[in-house]
């Protein structure tokens, strides 16, 4: 039942996020410098406060674009294409700082403050964010960061970010790809072929080179352990941290380990919700997000 459905859910994201291109209806797009010299895209669309969002692992900005559109109703939403995604350029070496410093600038683009909105990796890559930008991220909305924190899931393989490196680095994108979601998601092997025959994929692949910098988000939090309690030591931004009632235990563990560690956190359930929600059912978590921010 589990793996059913998973596997829906994974089939159907792939089709929606990946086969939404171009611009959004009534969308500026617009760039910005980070401090390294890496050109970021972005969209902004709506008025009002500003949200910035950020987009899970093998997703641009056509993944959180539907969001976008029910949030830019009652915000300025700045929807980007992570470094080496879309539009968006690439300069080496990778590290977590580069991406927050992305984030930096898009927020010193639009204004000097803003909330943030970060789903899967890309939530750990926002309380990144928000933990070193004090006083720039107001407020923080978390869904589904995939904590393994105890023994509700088996935790990520410890060659797992070595063995995608190097897949990658040696022109196997698409077996990374592959190994993400097999070993990394559980998906199994026979949903992952089918995937494979997808327009979607290829896409995916291309973007198969950033996988291990969601990796590298997220280590130290799939090992099963409990959370380092010092990595966000410096956190004061508001933080609510969402999990889909339909999703796996482990992401209901692992976001209550967090809650439990920051200073000002919150957990909450999305009824009928699941880890695909912010592009398969994303007026459900636009209406909770609003709420929040504006509360």
């Amino acid at each position: 039942m589990l793996v059913g459905l998973l596997t829906v859910i994974i089939f159907t994201v792939c089709y929606l996020a990946l086969h939404i291109e171009g611009d959004a209806v009534g969308s500026v797009p617009k760039m910005t410098t980070s401090r390294d010299g890496t050109t970021i895209a972005y969209e902004q669309t709506g008025t009002g406060p500003v949200v910035v969002l950020v987009s899970a692992a093998l997703a641009d900005r056509g993944g959180t674009r539907r969001l976008a559109n029910h949030l830019a109703k009652d915000f300025t939403v700045i929807n980007y294409d992570r470094r080496g995604r879309g539009k968006s350029t690439d300069t080496q070496p990778y590290a977590i700082e580069r991406e927050v410093e992305d984030i930096e600038a898009l927020i010193d683009a639009s204004g000097g403050s803003a909330f943030l909105f970060g789903s899967s990796s890309g939530a750990v890559l926002a309380i990144e964010a928000a933990n070193t930008l004090d006083g720039k991220v107001k407020k923080l909305f978390m869904y589904e960061p995939p904590f393994i924190v105890d023994n509700s899931r088996p935790p990520m393989p410890d060659d797992f970010g070595k063995r995608t490196a190097e897949l990658v680095s040696a022109g196997r994108s698409g077996d990374a790809v592959k190994l993400f979601f097999t070993e990394g998601m559980g998906i199994p092997n026979f949903a992952v072929t089918l995937m494979r025959l997808m327009p979607g994929w290829s896409k995916m692949v291309g973007m198969a080179h950033t996988l291990p910098y969601d990796l590298a988000i997220l280590a130290g939090t799939q090992t099963g352990k409990p959370l380092p309690p010092s990595r966000w030591a410096s956190m004061t931004a508001p933080t609510l941290v969402m999990v889909g009632s339909r999703s796996e235990a482990f992401f209901h563990d692992g976001a209550r380990a967090l809650v439990g560690i920051l200073p000002s956190a919150h957990y909450r359930l999305l009824d009928g919700g699941n880890h695909g929600s912010v592009l398969l059912a994303p007026a459900s978590i636009a209406v909770p997000a609003k709420d929040f921010f504006l509360e």
